[in-house]
C-alpha cells in the first residue's frame, strides 16, 4: 500500500508551493524512460519544441543556424511510451496528486507540460522567472506540477531554482514584463528573488510545485544533456474555458 505524503509535508506544500519526494521512480522505471526519451529525440519524432522556436537567451538565432536543431522538449508525451504512461497511472504518482490537489478525480492535463524537458550542453536556453500559468485558461489557477529527475540537477545544468510562498501572492501587472516574466530591474521583484532555492535532484526524485509559483532555470553549462518528465494535474471540476489553448485536446483521467 502506498502511503503517500505526511500531514506535514502537505502542509509544507501549501505553504511554500513546492515540495520534493526522494527517489519516488525506480532506477529502472527511470532507465526505460530515458531510453524513449533518446529514441524520440534522435528521430526528431513531433510534437517537439526547438530552442530556436522560443528564442530564450542562449537560444539558436533560427531552425537554420547553428544548434537550430536542438529540441527544448517532447511534447504530448503521454501515449508516447509505455514506461511514461506506467509513471503517469501509477500510484507513486497518483496517491500524491490526489492529496496535494485534495480530490479523488484529477485530470493530467493535455494541453499544458505533459512534456520531456531537455537542456542540451551547448544550446540550451535561460528560462527567467515566470508562473507557468499565465498561458492556462481554465476557472481556477490549482495545478500541481510533477517534476521527475531523469538525471541529476543542481545549478550548473540549469536545475529549477523556485521562490517559495509566491504561489499565494498577486502582484501588479507592472512587474512583469511583455512575455509575463517577472522583471529582474525592479528592486521589489529582486528582494523576492533573493529567497529563491535550488531545488537540487538526484535520478528518479520528484519534484511537485504549483504552476503559480514563480521558477527559473538558467543554461546547462556542463557537456550532459538533462532530462525531466513534466506533468500537470487539476481537479476534474476546474474545467478549461472554451475556446482557448487548455481546451484543444481532452485531458486525462488517471
Amino acid at each position: 500500500m502506498i502511503s503517500g505524503f505526511t500531514e506535514e509535508q502537505i502542509a509544507f506544500y501549501h505553504r511554500n508551493g513546492y515540495l520534493i519526494a526522494r527517489g519516488l521512480a525506480s532506477k529502472a522505471l527511470v532507465s526505460a524512460i530515458c531510453s524513449a526519451t533518446k529514441r524520440d529525440l534522435k528521430a526528431e519524432v513531433q510534437p517537439l519544441e526547438y530552442e530556436a522556436e522560443v528564442q530564450y537567451p542562449g537560444s539558436p538565432k533560427s531552425l537554420d543556424a547553428p544548434g537550430g536543431h536542438t529540441v527544448r522538449r517532447l511534447k504530448s508525451v503521454f501515449g508516447r511510451d509505455p514506461a511514461i504512461d506506467a509513471w503517469a497511472k501509477g500510484p507513486e504518482l497518483g496517491v500524491r496528486i490526489r492529496q496535494l490537489l485534495n480530490t479523488e478525480q484529477p485530470l493530467l492535463l493535455s494541453n499544458h507540460h505533459n512534456s520531456i524537458m531537455t537542456k542540451q550542453p551547448e544550446f540550451s536556453s535561460h528560462t527567467g522567472w515566470h508562473q507557468d500559468v499565465r498561458y492556462w485558461n481554465y476557472d481556477r489557477p490549482e495545478f500541481v506540477n510533477a517534476w521527475l529527475a531523469l538525471g541529476n540537477e543542481e545549478a550548473r545544468n540549469g536545475g529549477m531554482q523556485l521562490i517559495p510562498g509566491t504561489h499565494r501572492q498577486n502582484l501588479s501587472s507592472s512587474r512583469y514584463d511583455s512575455d509575463k516574466f517577472l522583471r529582474e530591474d525592479l528592486a521589489e521583484n529582486r528582494a523576492l528573488i533573493e529567497q529563491a532555492v535550488l531545488a537540487e535532484l538526484e535520478s528518479g526524485d520528484v519534484l511537485f510545485f504549483h504552476a503559480n509559483l514563480f521558477h527559473m532555470a538558467g543554461r546547462n553549462q556542463t557537456s550532459c544533456a538533462k532530462f525531466a518528465l513534466v506533468f500537470s494535474f487539476r481537479e476534474a471540476n476546474n474545467l478549461a474555458i472554451p475556446g482557448t489553448s487548455s481546451s484543444v485536446l481532452e485531458d486525462i483521467k488517471l
